[in-house]
């Protein structure tokens, strides 16, 4: 179903692959693109659970913007094992400002299709989706 404020609709394979990565944990991460000529919101990187939290920032186009969710392992003070499913919203400064609007309008709606995502961090520079911050936010 296409977005009203954008017109934008999403793969099924997004959501089936996101899907694999909460209940399966079949992917460390997975990175989405919207497909402008047709309105589409797609899977452009599926991250294997070996790959870790560099592998996926290098992942990220660096002048492009870009969807994300990565499936953060830590540790807590208690000493449990948990996991958190982080969004992430990559719209480097250096993008072009339509593909910002573009990716800003469909946001919302692109994020309700991924059941369970829940950490939601926005980044413009790679500072502000440091390990450090991740780490933060998930605790």
């Amino acid at each position: 179903m296409a977005n009203s404020a954008s017109g934008m609709s999403v793969d099924d394979e997004c959501k089936l692959r996101f899907l694999e990565l909460k209940a399966k944990r079949n992917f460390r991460f997975i990175i989405f693109k919207i497909e402008e000529k047709i309105q589409q919101v797609i899977v452009e990187k599926l991250g294997q659970p070996a790959e870790n939290y560099d592998d996926f920032a290098a992942s990220l186009p660096e002048n492009e913007c870009r969807y994300a969710v990565y499936d953060f392992d830590f540790t807590t003070k208690e000493n449990c094992q948990k996991s958190k499913i982080f969004f992430i919203a990559w719209s480097p400064d250096t993008s072009r400002i339509r593909s910002k609007m573009v990716y800003a309008s469909s946001k919302d709606r692109f994020k309700r299709e991924l059941d369970g995502i829940q950490v939601e961090l926005q980044a413009t520079d790679p500072s502000e989706m440091s390990l450090d911050i991740v780490k933060s936010r998930a605790l």
